[in-house]
Formats: C-alpha cells, sequence, structure tokens
C-alpha cells in the first residue's frame, strides 16, 4: 500500500451507479515531486509546475478524477479543504495548497452527466486515512476499463491497483487507476507479435482510455531527480500495458518523494518500474 510510506493518506469518492469517482493522494509536509506525461491526451490540472525547473518544489495533494476534462473540478474543493488546514506553498497573502490534479475517460460507462466535482474532492480528501487503501473498481477507477484498442466490444473492467516495494529503509510504492486502450499483458502478446503468431487489431484512436496514478517513496530525492523516477515508471506502463502511451491515452504519472531516508537515484528507479508495472496488472479485478 501506498500508505505504508509515513504520512501518507487515501481516500475515496465512489458512485457506483454512474460508474465514476475521484481518489485523494495526500502528503506530509517537506514532500518534493516532479511528474511526466507520455500519453497523446491527458487531461491535468497543475501538471506544468512539476516541470524540473519550476518554483516551487513542494507536493500537497494529488487528485485522480474519473470524469474526463470535468472531473479536474474535483481537485477544487481539496484545494479549498487544505486551506482551512493551512497546508500549502507560502506567499505574502496566505497558503496556496498545491494540488496536481490527473483525470481519465469514464463518461460512457454508466451516467456521463455525473462528474466528481468540488464537492466530491471534498468527501474524498476527509475520507483520507493511512490505513489499508481499497483498490479494484472505486475511486476514480470505479468506471475504468481496458482493452479498447481491440474495439469497444472487446473492452474489460479497469480499476485501481497497487504495489510496494522495500530495499532495507527505502519503501517505493504505486497507485494507480487503470483506464487504459491496451491489453494487461505478460509478455505474450509481444513475443506473439515478434513470431508471428499475432493478429494486429486495425488500431482505432479511441479517446476514452488514460493510465494515471502515483509513485510515492520514503527517499530523500530532489525534483530533477523525481522527474528522473517519473521516466523510469513509464516503463513500467510499457512492460505491463500493450500497447501504452497511445494518441487517445492520457498516461502520466507524478513521483513524489518524502524525504525520510537516504537512498541512490538508480536505485529508487529500479523500484519505481517494478511498482508501477506490478500496480498496473494488480488493477485487473
Amino acid at each position: 500500500m501506498i500508505t505504508e510510506i509515513d504520512g501518507i493518506e487515501v481516500g475515496h469518492w465512489t458512485n457506483e451507479v454512474a460508474k465514476t469517482g475521484c481518489t485523494v493522494v495526500l502528503f506530509p509536509e517537506g514532500t518534493v515531486a516532479s511528474g511526466e506525461i507520455r500519453g497523446g491526451a491527458p487531461a491535468t490540472r497543475d501538471f506544468a509546475l512539476l516541470e524540473p525547473e519550476r518554483l516551487v518544489e513542494r507536493l500537497d495533494a494529488v487528485v485522480l478524477s474519473g470524469g474526463s476534462a470535468f472531473g479536474l473540478a474535483s481537485a477544487a474543493g481539496v484545494m479549498a479543504l487544505l486551506e482551512e488546514r493551512e497546508v500549502g506553498f507560502e506567499t505574502a497573502a496566505g497558503r496556496v495548497p498545491i494540488v496536481v490534479g490527473m483525470s481519465l475517460f469514464d463518461l460512457g460507462e454508466g451516467d456521463g452527466s455525473t462528474r466528481p466535482g468540488p464537492g466530491e474532492g471534498r468527501l474524498a480528501a476527509v475520507a483520507a486515512e493511512a490505513g489499508p487503501v481499497e483498490l479494484g473498481r472505486v475511486g476514480a477507477a470505479a468506471g475504468a476499463t481496458v482493452s479498447k484498442w481491440r474495439g469497444r466490444d472487446h473492452a474489460q473492467p479497469g480499476g485501481l491497483g497497487g504495489a510496494v516495494a522495500r530495499c532495507g529503509d527505502v519503501v517505493v510504492a504505486s497507485l494507480m487507476a487503470v483506464n487504459a486502450s491496451g491489453d494487461i499483458d505478460d509478455g505474450a502478446t509481444y513475443a506473439a507479435i515478434a513470431d508471428g503468431t499475432f493478429e494486429l487489431p486495425e488500431v482505432t484512436p479511441f479517446v476514452e482510455n488514460t493510465t494515471i496514478g502515483v509513485v510515492a517513496t520514503n527517499a530523500r530525492l530532489t525534483k530533477a531527480e523525481c522527474h528522473l523516477v517519473a521516466q523510469s515508471s513509464h516503463d513500467g506502463f510499457a512492460r505491463a500495458i500493450v500497447p501504452a502511451h497511445m494518441a487517445g491515452d492520457g498516461d502520466a504519472v507524478v513521483v513524489a518523494a518524502t524525504g525520510a531516508v537516504d537512498a541512490t537515484l538508480a536505485l529508487v528507479r529500479v523500484m519505481a518500474v517494478w511498482v508501477t508495472e506490478q500496480a498496473i496488472r494488480s488493477s485487473i479485478v
């Protein structure tokens, strides 16, 4: 569980009828973060501030949501709650919470007119806790599907997956909402393509996809190092999803480091690949 890293809390809001929801990840004071987008159709909020050259290094929360770009509104509710708690980047006019949002497309799965908004984001943040995280078709992944590159009639349920790795005192964990156009694959598809036994479908650029998530570590990293870990995390996407990072995907990942222990960047990058891959694989229920 990503909450095995001290100070991290996770909460969900789920609408099982509309098949949508949001998931909020709260971080402790002093968390440094960056991220990277590799999908061709992202829906994000304030993701640009994660770029290594930007001023703000801290991260207070990440909101994963359904509802496509409409669902990004859920981050406003989280921001308001954190402002009440006096959490955020210090400015002359007060603290500004740093909340990054990422959304996936689930509008065709249930009631597309029901989307996570500020109230739902706030409820998920209020529900956030450091205990076990509910996985599967909950929160941001309540309406997630996979395998749509073969055609919509081949779609299978996706979900929210998690994984954690430890090496001595170093912990790296991942929480992924998997709504991929591709298949969740163990390597068999690429092997079949290589030996000519797999019949490739005519790929349609569906814009109803996206895998989004968070990789967190208790290691002490700079913002630039978090960006490099995010690049490695996308290797985990490519190992678990066939194909990944397509034109209709909005694949994106945020990497957050709480800074509790020393670790080499190389170790964290290797661990990030593995936890991302395993989290994606575990999302299929």
